[in-house]
């Protein structure tokens, strides 16, 4: 009873840490897309300086559900529980990543360029936002409901991200500083893009989790 007792502490443990995980990795989106908007080169540059403490923390829930499943040799339930912490720190890892490949697309703008960002990257991030806090409650409660509610989000996610690529891609724009915006924004919202991607991911290993079968939900 002690060693069951045991086991799903650090368990609860794993499962505090991947949804850390998912906070910060919203916190370098929400951070990243405002240094764009803002022009703010130093708050970017800060961005990809703090994605190293994302990727412990990822190595971290790794080696924690390796170990757990090296020692306890886990079964059924509790082990897909390991198994899909480890898939979603990898997925939500990559998340951070496009955030901080949006940072660096700030900096190729560069300080107070006075280009008008598209605001629809700001309603692409907010829906992120709402996907991030959607995958939190399906995962705490393994709610398949709430994980299916996932992927409807993301449509509109994808959506805006068409509506976006189709307008920088009809711009005639011939000055240099014009043509990098539209490159870096088109970058950008891809990144936000894929974000909502992983988030899609994350819900498909929730519904692993609970039912025990893989699901596909980009059909």
């Amino acid at each position: 009873m002690v060693r069951r007792q045991q086991f799903e502490d650090e368990l609860l443990q794993v499962k505090r840490r991947v949804i850390a995980l998912l906070e910060a990795s919203r916190e370098q989106l929400n951070r990243s897309v405002k240094a764009l908007y803002e022009a703010d080169v130093i708050e970017a540059k800060q961005v990809i300086e703090d994605d190293k403490s994302l990727d412990e923390l990822d190595l971290e829930i790794n080696n924690m559900a390796i170990l757990m499943i090296a020692k306890q040799q886990p079964v059924a339930t509790d082990l897909r529980r390991l198994i899909v912490a480890i898939r979603l720190a990898t997925d939500i890892e990559r998340m951070a990543d496009n955030a901080k490949n949006i940072a660096r697309s700030t900096i190729h703008l560069g300080n107070a360029h006075q280009l008008t960002i598209d605001s629809r990257l700001n309603q692409m991030t907010t829906i992120a936002n709402n996907m991030i806090d959607l995958a939190i409650e399906a995962y705490e409660e393994e709610d398949i409901i709430k994980a299916k509610q996932l992927s409807e989000k993301d449509d509109a996610i994808d959506a805006l991200f068409g509506q976006v690529l189709k307008d920088m891609l009809s711009n005639k724009a011939t000055e240099k500083d014009e043509i990098q915006l539209i490159m870096q924004v088109a970058f950008s919202t891809r990144y936000i893009e894929r974000f909502g991607d992983h988030l899609t991911n994350v819900a498909e290993n929730i519904m692993y989790l609970v039912k025990g079968e893989i699901y596909d939900l980009n059909k």
